[in-house]
């Protein structure tokens, strides 16, 4: 014991000595961060406006890559709410899916889809003045743009630039949520290899062209400078583009590869297929929902843009009322609260309040997210009763439905108090509520596009998949699981009996017949 208390005796010795050099060695530090700014004491009046100017572009940077690399863990949230409502044969499978479309998308963003959406736009004013070089827009005399062309690989038309590589990073997981979409609602029956061929197709062609419509300087954003419909076209977050967009091709697929094998009864009623792991889809919920006020506020591009803080606010009520009705809703009719449900009101609202987030005050996005949650409680039972359609994760009621409800909202409530230049057009948005029809009409014009464009492609797009490549997997496939066949692995080893465990192939066939009845 003696021994001991000397050893520590000496070891708080050295230990003070130590802090008693250290504190002299650093007698010249600055704890309040006063001289960490490095000046002369000449500085002119544009060294200080130069500083100031590189300080915003830095928070500019700054928050919308955060934003974005919060955005990209969006792939977490559908992946788990996706492979929770599945069922767990299939749980390798959608759960691989949803990380495959991810990197198939960034390719296939990279390669094109960023040059046609955002490739005549001039970049974003808050990322620098190198955007310019994104001059290239293919237009229609007296319509607008329709396709951009400068940005391939990140490098035509002198595009390797610090602000446009930003802009990439951040519009390419925004697209990756579209990609991911249709994946739900497709879910146990779909061929892996028809997914990874999709996806190039959603992140190459089907969802750039539409973007670069909206928000790339295309002809539905200058509805209001050449028709005088309000500010054109306008969805802050994603409402159409990104939502909308994943709801019409889930729908479109969900369509043409037809219902799981039994989900449907000769009768025509519908056969419930529980999810295999609610616990999972709702941490995959809480992770979307926190994800989504990235997905929202960074949609600013801007860190000196005040309003971040009434998205971000507009958001979570929106989300949060959505959720809470849904649940009620479910309550009142079935006398049960249903977990999945609630999940799917939540994200209902989420979506829904994505294109107006930035446009209308919290009372009306309690509106919006209250619409959602009810929306979706009624579009679920009507596609799967009424349409005869599967959709195991009800991706076509969250999203597709719910998204239009987004851009027609935006139409009806937008209050003015936001929005000046957008577009082009002088004044704050407007919808039809404030005096606006004009607005009104282009949001209209927009679910228009949305079913030609969105639905109608990506219908065609499956037809001719289907014909040429095939999406639906065998039925014996479908049946025994997508994980074995498709994957070559299962998602839970430990709970599935494989045949070669159970045949006299095994080393000790004797001992397996003592545990397992043959």
């Amino acid at each position: 014991m003696k021994k001991v208390m000397k050893i520590l005796g000496l070891t708080f010795v050295i230990a003070m000595a130590a802090l008693l050099v250290s504190t002299a060695a650093f007698a010249a530090a600055d704890p309040t961060g006063a001289s960490y700014a490095a000046s002369s004491g000449s500085e002119t009046i544009a060294d200080v406006a130069a500083a100031a100017n590189k300080a915003q572009f830095s928070a500019n940077f700054v928050w919308v890559m955060i934003t974005g690399f919060m955005v990209f863990f969006f792939q977490c949230g559908f992946a788990m709410v996706e492979t929770g409502f599945c069922r767990g044969k299939n749980a390798a499978h959608t759960m691989t899916m949803n990380f495959m479309v991810f990197l198939v998308g960034a390719v296939g963003y990279f390669l094109t889809g960023f040059a046609f959406q955002f490739g005549g736009s001039g970049g974003a004013a808050g990322l620098g003045t190198g955007g310019a070089a994104l001059n290239g827009l293919l237009s229609i005399p007296g319509l607008g743009g329709i396709l951009g062309y400068k940005g391939f690989f990140l490098q035509s038309g002198n595009t390797y630039d610090a602000g446009i590589y930003a802009l990439f990073f951040f519009q390419m997981v925004f697209m990756d949520t579209t990609v991911t979409i249709p994946t739900g609602a497709m879910a146990e029956r779909v061929k892996y290899s028809a997914v990874v061929i999709s996806s190039f197709f959603v992140s190459m062609i089907y969802y750039p062209l539409f973007g670069n419509w909206m928000w790339g300087g295309g002809w539905m954003a200058a509805l209001g400078k050449n028709f005088g419909l309000g500010h054109g076209a306008v969805d802050f977050a994603g409402s159409a583009v990104v939502h909308s967009m994943g709801g019409m091709m889930a729908l479109a697929g969900a369509i043409v590869i037809g219902p799981r094998i039994g989900k449907f009864k000769k009768d025509g009623t519908a056969r419930a297929f529980p999810g295999h792991h609610i616990p999972m889809a709702i941490v995959g919920t809480i992770i979307l929902f926190f994800c989504w006020f990235s997905f929202n506020a960074g949609s600013t591009l801007n860190a000196g843009d005040f309003r971040l803080a009434v998205v971000a606010t507009n958001t979570m009520i929106a989300g949060a009322v959505g959720g809470l009705v849904a649940m009620f809703y479910m309550w009142m009719k079935y006398g049960k609260p249903d977990p999945s449900m609630t999940c799917n009101g939540a994200l209902a609202g989420l979506v829904a309040i994505t294109a107006p987030c930035a446009f209308v005050n919290g009372i009306i996005a309690f509106l919006i997210g209250a619409v959602a949650g009810i929306l979706v409680c009624v579009a679920v039972p009507f596609v799967e009763n009424k349409l005869k359609i599967d959709d195991p994760v009800g991706a076509i009621s969250v999203h597709c439905v719910n998204g239009v409800w987004g851009v027609i909202s935006l139409g009806l409530f937008a209050d003015g108090t936001y929005g000046d230049g957008i577009n082009g057009v002088a004044g704050g948005v407007k919808g039809l509520f404030y005096g606006d029809a004009g607005q009104f009409a282009a949001q209209m014009i927009t679910v228009a596009v949305l079913i030609v464009w969105g639905f109608g492609l990506s219908f065609v797009w499956f037809h001719f998949l289907n014909k040429v490549w095939g999406l639906r997997v065998k039925p014996d496939v479908e049946i025994e699981g997508l994980d074995m066949e498709e994957m070559g692995a299962v998602g839970y080893p430990d709970f599935v009996i494989q045949q070669s465990e159970l045949d006299n192939v095994s080393p000790d066939p004797v001992i397996i017949r003592k545990y397992v009845k043959m």
